[in-house]
């Protein structure tokens, strides 16, 4: 460590293969999840669903997910290290939340797939933007100071959001959720090969691919849970939720991972 600057460690994981598929499965855990508890529990898609969505499963089930995603988000922000189990337990809050808002926003508020994408876009870009300009970087070096913790955990929950209703809307066309999942993947893999093999932005490729995890995740979820005449597969939310959960326990115990290093600023 020079006078000039100063090394450190974030709070985050570092970026390896383990942890886009950890990323990849806690955004399936979020589509099924989400959806057991305000489709199924709160009876959002049953005959007698509440017709006002001030009473609906949406908006409880987000205001339910929002509440848990908070707490642990002020419980990252205030730790003093990384921790794996608090990190992707604020992941997988953010990932159901942002399935119950995209949810919300699309159905409930009736502006439809098309109007909820083009939204939490704009949303994602006004945070990196703000992120951008207050700190100088959105870079996952930066993460070692609460202002850009509270920048990445807003942005990732907007991701989420925005994910989950670029998925649907995907997914609801011609491509249905096994050629969405494609169309994502195959998506996925460009952005890696462009992250080894040319001179784009490494910190632009990170948040494309994050947000692109995210409508994978969704379309996957979709296919265990979804009716068979709809293309899916039916399986139980709450057992694919649950079996989604032990591996993602399991890969946290297998795969070690490290704090992602942070670079602080020049010392005066």
């Amino acid at each position: 460590m020079t006078d000039n600057m100063q090394s450190a460690l974030t709070k985050v994981p570092a970026v390896t293969l383990g942890f886009w598929i950890i990323k990849i499965l806690a955004t399936t855990f979020g589509e099924t999840a989400g959806d057991a508890v305000s489709m199924s529990w709160l009876g959002e898609t049953t005959a007698d669903a509440p017709s006002s969505f001030w009473q609906g499963g949406y908006l409880i089930g987000t205001a339910i997910f929002a509440s848990v995603l908070a707490v642990l988000v002020l419980v990252q922000v205030r730790a003093r290290r990384f921790n794996p189990w608090l990190y992707w337990a604020t992941i997988i809050a953010s990932t159901t939340a942002g399935t119950t808002m995209a949810d919300f926003a699309t159905r409930s508020l009736g502006i439809g797939y098309p109007g909820g994408s083009l939204l939490l876009l704009g949303m994602v870009l006004l945070s990196l933007l703000v992120w951008h300009r207050a700190l100088g970087t959105v870079s996952i070096t930066s993460l070692h100071e609460p202002r850009a913790e509270m920048y990445y955990w807003l942005t990732i929950t907007f991701s989420q959001t925005l994910g989950t209703a670029l998925g649907d809307w995907i997914a609801d066309g011609p491509l249905g959720y096994l050629g969405s999942a494609l169309i994502f993947g195959g998506l996925l893999a460009l952005i890696a090969l462009a992250y080894y093999r040319t001179a784009i932005n490494h910190v632009a490729l990170f948040w494309a691919a994050f947000i692109l995890t995210r409508p994978l995740g969704a379309v996957v979820g979709d296919f265990l849970d979804k009716p068979l005449a709809k293309g899916g597969l039916e399986l139980s939310r709450v057992g694919a939720s649950l079996v989604l959960a032990g591996a993602i326990a399991a890969l946290i115990v297998l795969v070690r991972q490290q704090a992602a290093p942070a670079v602080l600023k020049p010392a005066d």
